[in-house]
């Protein structure tokens, strides 16, 4: 197993009586990950144990996934995984187009404008619809929601985990 593991989605809560879950998607592919035969990690947060379970059938709903895993098929097996996270080994990220990046490479990322003033850093990444939201959390005041779009976003550097933004008027109150 790799020793790198990336978090996908976390389980919310059961649904129905046949041992499927209700999982918040966390991830860019849910067609990827909750794809029928795509192994996931399932990891309590709070030990860090881990089982490897395999996606039997999904089906979104409601913005979750409804999802049954070939190892279970009664409510009473998957009751005790509530709240634990879905997470894919390092060998299982997607190859990504330049310009496109994971959740884990923005995460924590401090944002600065292009004349170098810190903004603060990217806590959230929001899915509203046609664009991501990245969310600054500020020194001071309010978060800053940030749109995803290439008049805003002038250059993400992963290495240093800095982003470099051109604010559109209106953005910061």
């Amino acid at each position: 197993m790799s020793d790198k593991l990336y978090n996908v989605g976390k389980i919310v809560n059961t649904h129905g009586i046949r041992g499927e879950l209700k999982i918040l998607s966390q991830t860019d592919f849910p067609e990827l990950r909750f794809v029928k035969g795509s192994k996931l990690i399932l990891v309590e947060p709070e030990s860090g144990k881990q089982v490897i379970a395999q996606v039997e059938q999904a089906r979104e709903h409601k913005g979750m996934f409804i999802t049954r895993f070939k190892e279970w098929d009664n409510i009473n097996q998957v009751e005790q995984y509530k709240g634990w996270l879905l997470k894919v080994g390092e060998e299982n990220l997607a190859d990504l187009d330049e310009d496109e990046y994971y959740y884990h490479e923005i995460l924590g990322c401090s944002v600065v404008t292009a004349g170098g003033e810190k903004l603060g850093q990217i806590t959230e990444i929001l899915t509203p619809g046609a664009n991501h939201v990245w969310v600054v959390k500020r020194p001071k005041g309010r978060d800053l929601l940030l749109p995803v779009i290439d008049d805003v976003v002038l250059e993400v550097d992963v290495e240093n985990k800095q982003v470099t933004v051109e604010l559109m008027e209106g953005l910061l109150e």
